[in-house]
Parts: C-alpha cells; sequence; structure tokens
C-alpha cells in the first residue's frame, strides 16, 4: 500500500475534541502563552532544551524576535505540522504539538508536545495527542509516528501509553541535566494499532 503522497504538510488543518482544538498558530493571540511556555525551567527540564536550572534568561527584544520569527513562520513550513492547542473552555492557546522529522520514503514523523501550566492536568494533552496522531495516520498516510521522553518525566510516558504508544527502547545517558545523566525512552505508535484502537489501546 503505497499511499505517502497523501501526506501534504502544506496543509494546516484545525482539528476539534472535546475539550480542545488544535488550530494553527495566530501569533498575536498566542504570544502570551508561548512566552510563558518558553520562560517556564521545568518545561526547559522535561523536554531536555536546558541542561540545568539557571537564572532565567530575561526575556529581552532578541528572545521576543527569535519567538515572532518562528511561531510567525510555522503555518508556512511544507514538511511539518505545527499547530497550537486551545482550551475550548477559555478559548486561550495552553501549548502547541508538532509532527516534525517527517520521512517521506518512510512514512514517518516524530511527535512532541508541549503545555504550559494552564493546560496540565486536566487531559487536554492526551485529548490533544490523540487528535494530532489521529490525523497523522488517517489524514497524512504515515505508517509511523515515533517520540523521544526522558526517563525523569513517568506523567509523560503514562500519557503517551494511555493513547497507544509502545516503549521501543531506551537511549542511555542521553541528556545531561544538572550534572547527572538521564536516560531517554524512545515510543511509537504504528498505523495499524492507531487503526485497531483508535487511540484507546484500553478498549481492545
Amino acid at each position: 500500500m503505497n499511499d505517502h503522497h497523501r501526506a501534504d504538510f502544506s496543509v494546516k488543518p484545525t482539528l476539534v475534541g472535546e475539550n480542545v482544538i488544535l488550530r494553527p498558530f495566530l501569533l498575536d493571540e498566542d504570544a502570551e502563552t508561548i512566552r510563558t511556555f518558553l520562560q517556564d525551567p521545568e518545561i526547559g527540564r522535561l523536554t531536555g532544551s536546558d541542561s540545568g536550572p539557571s537564572d532565567p534568561e530575561p526575556w529581552d527584544d532578541k528572545a521576543e524576535q527569535q519567538m515572532r520569527s518562528w511561531y510567525g513562520t510555522r503555518n508556512e513550513q511544507p514538511d511539518r505540522l505545527d499547530l497550537a492547542v486551545v482550551d475550548r473552555a477559555t478559548g486561550a492557546c495552553v501549548g502547541e504539538v508538532v509532527l516534525n522529522r517527517w520521512d517521506s520514503a518512510n512514512r514517518s514523523c516524530n511527535f512532541r508536545i508541549l503545555l504550559a501550566p494552564s493546560g496540565q492536568n486536566r487531559g487536554l494533552g492526551t485529548e490533544a495527542l490523540r487528535l494530532i496522531v489521529g490525523y497523522g495516520f488517517e489524514q497524512l498516510g504515515l505508517h509511523r509516528i515515533s517520540l523521544g521522553m526522558f526517563a525523569f518525566n513517568p506523567r509523560a510516558r503514562r500519557s503517551y501509553e494511555k493513547a497507544g504508544f509502545v516503549a521501543e527502547g531506551v537511549l542511555r545517558d542521553s541528556l545531561c541535566y544538572d550534572g547527572e545523566w538521564v536516560d531517554e525512552v524512545v515510543m511509537s505508535i504504528l498505523a495499524p494499532e492507531w487503526q485497531r484502537h483508535r487511540g484507546h489501546p484500553e478498549l481492545v
């Protein structure tokens, strides 16, 4: 079944769930939340984007410019999908979901998700995850979606497993955080698995 020509990442959909909406970024509306999560030290730790606790960098013109040029161009990217996670209860952006590192020959993508504190602990992440993974398999014709998560983030692992991701292996000492080595767990979900349980493996 060779249908990878279906993958059109230039289309930026709006995906509506029960509690979240995934939509293209609207920079003026979303900038405040984006600033919040880019400066959150706990998010930096869990995503491995910083290497240890330090004095937070001041948010200056340069940081603002970098943020605006990155998020302002996400909707034009032809080979990846970046969507804002919007809390339907408030209409506010609470994070982002991303399908990137698209490998068209092997119909695979990497996945990542990031939620600001205002979007955490309410099941929004799991719902956002199911929405974008479903879109990846059903609309983009992907075969495999994978992710890496650090061993000190068991909550994320539970959320991924709940949506049907399977742990594949461990990249040992993949991150040095605050002088400590941390393993990275590689997880993935495949199209036939998604077809079977649609992100609810507990029902199968």
